[in-house]
């Protein structure tokens, strides 16, 4: 399947609660490796790697990063060599997110969370330089102005007669390409999947328009934190619509605005379209860790 030619995702009707219609956007079927809101903000930023001359791609996540895996996956594709720094050094131990960047070339490179804090200073950056060589960086979860960009190609004429847009957001990069290409008569409205109590001013850097509003009443207590009861609506979501979700950032917005509309604390906006991020490739270590836990597992 070619990659980053010019692509449309399908809208999924999932139901109608309180009157108010629910519609799906599947983003996560856009590539089957470089799913979701990866390959918007991959887009442009591979393009102007490529176009300056670069040939090698690094950039930071956790253990268990989409963006690390969608960028080991694109950089094999596009024939460039990538470079992933990853959060914390127990992630020495290959996990299956992990295992994936490696199977697909990625060279892996675990430094301490007190070391990851300094990912975008000039001093860890030249350090990197020093020892990797040249490279085109891209910062954690991908967000820059050209990932904006990328994102703003989510929403097509096709989605003019919703009233309302909602998408998860991990750093804002997603949020703000919707921001800036919603209509006049459309609101915006992000679910932070993590504790960010700097999350607004970092959307704010990309976009300037109002039409928005951030929600943290469903992050579960943290990125990658789940519940029971949020792994038992993933599950039922699946059976009933045939779509997975991942338990970090679309099953936690699906679960709170499907909580939101059966208490009816949300019924002005009559046509809601969600953005289904992708991040399935997730669920297996997900999986994991729920066995040690004797949770119930995502069923994919």
């Amino acid at each position: 399947m070619s990659l980053f030619i010019d692509q449309k995702s399908v809208n999924q009707f999932l139901t109608s609660i309180n009157g108010i219609e629910i519609t799906l956007k599947r983003e996560d079927l856009l590539h089957p490796t470089v799913s979701g809101n990866k390959f918007r903000k991959l887009k442009y930023n591979l393009r102007q790697a490529q176009a300056k001359g670069y040939h090698t791609l690094l950039t930071f996540g956790g253990p268990f990063s989409n963006h690390l895996a969608a960028t080991a996956a694109a950089a094999k594709i596009k024939g460039l060599k990538s470079i992933g720094i990853v959060r914390g050094e127990e992630a020495r131990k290959l996990n299956p997110t992990l295992q994936f960047c490696k199977d697909q070339g990625m060279t892996l490179h675990s430094i301490s969370r007190l070391d990851y804090r300094l990912k975008s200073q000039a001093q860890l950056i030249d350090q990197l330089q020093h020892q990797f060589g040249n490279f085109y960086l891209i910062p954690e979860g991908g967000s820059n102005a050209l990932a904006v960009k990328g994102c703003k190609e989510i929403l097509t004429e096709d989605d003019s007669h919703f009233d309302l847009i909602a998408c998860s957001v991990g750093t804002g990069g997603t949020l703000a390409g919707l921001i800036d290409s919603a209509l006049p008569h459309q609101k915006v409205v992000g679910f932070s999947a993590l504790r960010n109590q700097t999350l607004e001013t970092e959307i704010k850097k990309w976009t300037a328009n109002q039409n928005w509003s951030l929600n943290h009443d469903y992050t579960f207590g943290g990125y990658a934190k789940v519940s029971i009861p949020l792994i038992e609506f993933i599950n039922t979501f699946n059976k009933n619509f045939k779509t997975p979700l991942d338990p970090v950032y679309t099953g936690k917005l699906l679960f709170g605005i499907f909580d939101l509309i059966k208490n009816r604390q949300w019924h002005s906006d009559k046509k809601i379209l969600i953005i289904h991020t992708g991040g399935l490739q997730g669920i297996e270590g997900m999986n994991q860790k729920l066995t040690q836990k004797k949770w119930p597992k995502i069923i994919v």
